[in-house]
């Protein structure tokens, strides 16, 4: 009685004991199943190195810090693969700076104030400073460009100044780093005795000659390789299998949704009806703007330009000429000739380019009005475009801008210029400013032809894609883990493998926008099969994961097929050995040797250790450098090398001349050494820090 007294006046705290603990069983397994913690807020965790957190918001800024110089580069359009470089670019960028500046903080290096002065405006400035206030003719740096620049930094916009600050910072990052990176390289030197060695690697020379057999001379599938012959290369190669970040391989079935007859037929009948609009339209230009897919402006293209189809019939018919649809490069196309005429080769020319952005377009064009009837006055072009123009590379030049055909310069400009004749003004806008145009010369003359194109696309139909996603989800339905081979065999499919796919792939050969097939990949066990049909495009992809390849060294069992062919060349260099071996026991010259094998001897002259390519063949280290070991005269042991196995024999060795200076040697020699230091220094450091990388569940 008195335990279940005690029990019934405490059965409320127990229960309330055994609900919490399940409770937190339940928060632990989900927490161990998705790899977080629910002590730490991990959502935003991109990645750690030695312990310091990389936050996913950190990464995204450097990758639209990236993205920006990128685009500034000229390429606007970041397809998957480039968007893919330039997030790799930014996590490299991140780990590389915490790996960095653990040392950096260690050995307490900074960069002062005026450091960071000198390397703005200073007598040496940055690359990236001479480049982005650079003349681009002269690659000079624009001192009084830079000075106006920094004279205003404090009244622009936000923009501006975070992105000089971002700069700043990175080179300042870059200035650590050389710090670093030197007091490691100032410490590197070669001696007397490795100079004078590799000197000797690049100029000692051996004669020689050998007989060999290749490993293809024996079929693979008539020898047999043992699971001691791969435990045998594995062992002696260990160190080779090292991997350095999670990849996975899976198997794919690519159901592809292309368009039917019924498709086809659809999209010809909508391109006759824009046929019958685009005869009768007054306005090419915004017609192709409105109804193409293909947006391009209308540049006038000498013959050859034009796709083969269209080319000569183009230059042979009347302005208005409309010819199509016709099918090219997966679009139904309607080609009009807009206009076709005479005109020079090429255009001499020279221009004041006035400011529009500023003073806006009217008082613009009013002024190059004012400026061209000065020089029609008399006065100078050459000084009134030093004074006016804002394209400070031809004023420097007196507005020269030289001679030029089609396509160099923008349409407007291009249309101007080739539109007039010699001594011509011409005052046209463009997206730069206000031209106003001296034609110089014109030479040659030859046809042009403006000819406007609408394209539409060739695309599968909402019922073509339905039929073909239904085919998927058939497929998808019958699978279990150990079916995927069986069912592709049935359904008669045709399977494709991706293989060491890392996390943030973007594409993988056969898919070209693969992020959640790779996302999924990451997050499955291995012979999973995809959770869903994945679509990528016109593509409907069912996947199954059949390799995990972690971080660390791998085992047997996972590069045994990557193996195969060099484990097969070791086991056919053990009977080539043997052969060889047998053959040389009774003593016999190489001449007699390659005789008796049906091969002819081989001379090679003046071959260097440190060039040891053999000639119509490959590299062989080994059996190069063997030779530089051997005595004269004698037949060697059989060698084993890359391509089969060699004997050979040695004729002469002709040593070089002492080298005169050998203080020169020595610099070069401890240059390279610097020179592959700087990546080694940091490819060791990343080695020694622990990193860990969650990006795939992120991007």
């Amino acid at each position: 009685m008195g335990i279940m007294g005690f029990l019934r006046d405490r059965m409320g705290k127990i229960l309330a004991f055994l609900i919490g603990l399940a409770l937190f069983a339940f928060i632990i397994g989900e927490v161990v199943r998705s790899g977080g913690s629910f002590l730490k807020d991990d959502r935003n965790l991109l990645g750690e190195v030695n312990g310091e957190k990389i936050p996913y918001d950190d990464f995204q800024k450097r990758v639209e810090q990236n993205s920006t110089q990128f685009k500034q580069s000229g390429q606007t359009n970041l397809s998957p693969q480039i968007l893919s470089y330039i997030q790799d670019n930014a996590w490299n960028q991140m780990v590389k700076q915490k790996v960095y500046q653990k040392e950096i903080d260690k050995l307490g290096l900074t960069v002062s104030d005026n450091e960071t002065k000198e390397m703005v405006s200073g007598s040496n400035p940055h690359p990236q400073i001479v480049q982005a206030f650079g003349d681009p003719t002269t690659h000079q740096l624009d001192r009084a460009g830079l000075n106006k620049f920094l004279s205003q930094l404090p009244t622009l916009n936000a923009t501006v100044k975070k992105q000089w600050n971002d700069f700043l910072v990175q080179i300042i990052e870059e200035k650590l780093y050389e710090k670093y990176i030197a007091t490691t390289t100032n410490g590197l030197y070669a001696n007397s005795l490795e100079a004078k060695d590799d000197y000797e690697n690049k100029n000692k020379t051996v004669n020689f000659k050998y007989v060999s057999i290749d490993y293809s001379s024996i079929p693979t599938n008539k020898i047999t390789i043992t699971d001691e012959d791969y435990q045998k290369y594995y062992d002696e190669h260990k160190s080779t299998f090292k991997n350095t970040e999670n990849l996975r391989s899976f198997d794919f079935i690519s159901f592809n949704a292309s368009p039917s007859k019924d498709d086809s037929l659809a999209t010809k009948t909508q391109a006759e009806k824009l046929a019958v609009d685009f005869k009768a339209s007054t306005n090419d230009s915004l017609f192709v703007q409105i109804n193409a897919e293909t947006k391009t402006n209308l540049t006038y293209k000498h013959k050859g330009s034009l796709e083969p189809k269209i080319d000569s019939l183009m230059f042979n018919a009347s302005n208005g000429f409309v010819y199509g649809p016709y099918l090219s490069k997966g679009s139904y196309k309607i080609a009009k000739l807009v206009d076709a005429h005479f005109e020079p080769d090429s255009v001499k020319a020279k221009h004041i380019l006035f400011d529009a952005k500023t003073i806006g377009v009217e008082k613009a064009l009013a002024k190059a009005d004012s400026v061209k009837k000065l020089i029609q006055g008399g006065k100078s072009f050459a000084d009134l475009a030093t004074f006016f123009s804002i394209d400070k590379n031809s004023a420097v030049k007196g507005g020269e801008l030289g001679s030029f055909g089609r396509g160099v310069m923008v349409p407007a400009f291009e249309d101007a210029a080739f539109s007039g004749k010699k001594g011509d003004f011409k005052i046209v806008t463009t997206q730069f400013g206000v031209h106003l145009i001296q034609i110089e010369d014109q030479k040659g003359s030859s046809k042009v032809a403006k000819v406007a194109i609408v394209d539409v696309p060739l695309k599968a139909s909402s019922k073509t894609e339905t039929i073909v996603y239904s085919n998927a989800q058939k497929f998808l339905g019958s699978l279990t883990k150990e079916n995927f081979d069986e069912e592709v065999k049935k359904f008669g499919l045709v399977k494709k493998t991706a293989e060491d796919v890392k996390g943030t792939s973007a594409s993988v050969q056969g898919i070209e926008s693969a992020r959640e097939v790779v996302r999924w990949a990451f997050n499955a066990e291995l012979n999973d099969f995809s959770d869903k049909v994945y679509i990528s495009g016109s593509q409907y992809i069912v996947a199954h994961l059949v390799q995990i390849k972690p971080i660390g060294t791998l085992p047997l069992s996972l590069v045994k097929k990557q193996i195969e062919p060099l484990v097969a060349n070791q086991v056919k260099a053990k009977q080539l050995t043997d052969k060889f071996n047998t053959l040389l026991s009774g003593g016999t010259s190489i001449d007699q040797l390659a005789s008796k094998i049906n091969k002819t001897v081989t001379p090679i002259q003046n071959m260097v250790f440190a060039n040891p390519v053999i000639p119509g063949s490959m590299a062989e280290y080994k059996l190069i450098g063997a030779i530089f070991g051997s005595h004269l005269n004698k037949i060697s042991k059989p060698i084993e090398g890359q391509q089969g196995v060699y004997v050979y024999t040695v004729d002469s060795f002709t040593s070089p001349a002492a080298s005169t200076n050998l203080v020169r040697e020595k610099q070069q020699l401890t240059q390279t050494i610097a020179q592959r230091a700087d990546q080694g220094i940091f490819e060791a450091l990343k080695d020694k820090a622990i990193v860990k990388d969650y990006r795939a569940k992120f991007l």
